[in-house]
């Protein structure tokens, strides 16, 4: 079965089942230890770091190693904003950022700190100069910028971030930069001025359980508390030592095959950025097409239940992943697709694993066809690629309706579409089933209170041609153009 997850999590990579396994005859010990087992696991603890700082490219005395890529983060964070404490309470990050940012964001904002969130376009990448320009000086009245946050690439569409530049900027100003690597650690070095950096082994085909972080000389840094005398005070606790010689060792391997293997995959997934539009009517493809990461395409489409098409793929044999809505609980897109603006319906992450077969990527291609048009016909779906109506519209009315939110944009609403209550991508379908029944130039006033209609309604309108005019709470007004 293709397993078409890598940006997840990777199986573990032959060379660091060999480590493993030899690390746990050799490295049981306390390596804090003097006697002859603990000098042992002292000597592989430090054959491990040489070699994880020499793929970072780092000093072996600035990298320690973490129970996982989260909390390397997250120490990562809370560490050089105490550590700067006097020099601001500002954190400055970019609207994409993974999770696990967020929340350490979330948490210094809660404590009284203050978070500038930095947008992208809609290819997910920052833009340099404004985010240098959110940087503030120690002496703003606004207090001064302690630390800045910026991913290498981006987990769930790959586009590749300007880090180098930022990192230059940061630099000038004073300000350091950590950066999240987990994604692209695995191809090669993060280049540029950066302060600080994490990553994940489980990222890279090493174990889980692993994380890397990276303090650079001179980077003002106070550990979260408690802290002890391991990793220096930076990751408390007694280490998993043949793991974390597993992960260097896999590291180190990866990166041996990095260069050959990402032309290999870059092909592949120029073959799926240009195939899947024009196998499957009404998909997006989202994410930077030249800066990003080798193995890593993503997709949303029109009218499609992202849930009910990863159920259709994985039937089919593909395991892939998804940042729509309707593939959680919460009911909003992932914050990466609503932070570039792009459809979320039907989202679809691809991302390949090094070795992955031609083969395994042509037969992917042939069954997505028809596992979306098995989603599109359980939800009875507009069908054609040229928008005409699959069947009549549910809850439709002319005029005025749907209470005070919507009262001005209805009356001039020809036709009302009530979809509250309903979930992505219904609302959409609804709206596309009857934008046919209103004249060239005339409006349809849509009610959806599902969240990912802020991203969907606008995308529609671009996909098939109709004018989007605005919204007013839960009500989304557009004109017929076509």
């Amino acid at each position: 079965m293709p397993y078409f997850d890598a940006a997840s999590s990777l199986p573990l990579h032959p060379v660091a089942r060999q480590a493993l396994l030899a690390a746990l005859d050799e490295g049981w010990a306390d390596p804090a230890r003097l006697h002859r087992e603990g000098r042992r696991a002292r000597l592989l603890l430090d054959a491990a770091r040489e070699a994880a700082a020499e793929a970072v490219g780092c000093r072996p005395d600035e990298l320690v190693f973490t129970p996982s890529g989260t909390r390397s983060l997250h120490t990562g964070v809370a560490g050089a904003l105490a550590g700067r404490r006097r020099a601001g309470r500002a954190l400055v990050v970019s609207a994409v950022e993974h999770s696990a940012v967020l929340h350490a964001a979330e948490a210094h904002e809660a404590g009284g700190g203050t978070v500038v969130r930095v947008p992208v376009d809609r290819t997910g990448r920052v833009d340099a100069a404004a985010f240098g320009a959110a940087l503030r000086g120690s002496g703003s009245p606004e207090g001064g910028t302690a630390l800045a946050c910026l991913q290498s690439a981006n987990h769930e569409v790959g586009t590749e971030q300007p880090v180098e530049e930022v990192a230059g900027i940061c630099a000038e100003a004073g300000v350091p930069l950590l950066v999240d690597a987990a994604q692209s650690l695995a191809w090669g070095p993060v280049p540029g001025r950066w302060s600080l950096l994490a990553a994940s082994a489980h990222k890279w085909g090493g174990p889980g359980g692993v994380g890397l972080l990276a303090v650079r000389k001179g980077v003002r840094f106070a550990p979260p508390a408690p802290v002890d005398e391991r990793e220096s005070g930076r990751s408390p606790g007694f280490a998993d030592l043949p793991a974390i010689v597993a992960a260097a060792a896999s590291l180190r391997a990866v990166r041996a095959e990095a260069d050959a293997e990402a032309a290999r995959l870059r092909t592949l997934v120029d073959r799926v950025r240009a195939q899947v539009p024009a196998l499957v009517p009404d998909v997006e493809v989202v994410g930077d097409p030249v800066r990003r990461l080798p193995h890593v395409v993503t997709f949303s489409c029109l009218y499609v239940d992202g849930e009910a098409l990863l159920h259709a793929l994985d039937r089919a044999g593909f395991s892939v992943s998804s940042g729509s809505s309707c593939t959680s609980s919460t009911l909003i897109p992932s914050h990466v697709l609503r932070a570039m603006g792009v459809l979320s319906e039907g989202n679809v992450r691809v991302s390949l694993p090094p070795g992955t077969a031609e083969s395994d990527v042509d037969a992917f291609l042939a069954v997505l066809p028809e596992a979306v048009r098995e989603v599109r016909a359980q939800l009875r779906a507009p069908a054609g690629a040229d928008g005409e109506s699959g069947g009549e519209g549910g809850a439709a009315a002319g005029g005025e309706a749907g209470g005070p939110e919507a009262a001005d944009l209805g009356r001039e609403a020809a036709l009302t579409v009530d979809s509250r209550g309903k979930r992505c991508p219904i609302p959409v379908i609804e709206l596309a089933k009857v934008i046919d029944r209103v004249p060239v130039g005339g409006t349809v006033l849509l009610l959806a209170d599902d969240e990912a209609a802020r991203l969907d309604v606008p995308a529609w309108c671009e996909m098939r041609g109709h004018e989007y005019l605005g919204a007013h709470g839960h009500a989304y007004r557009v004109r017929r153009s076509a």
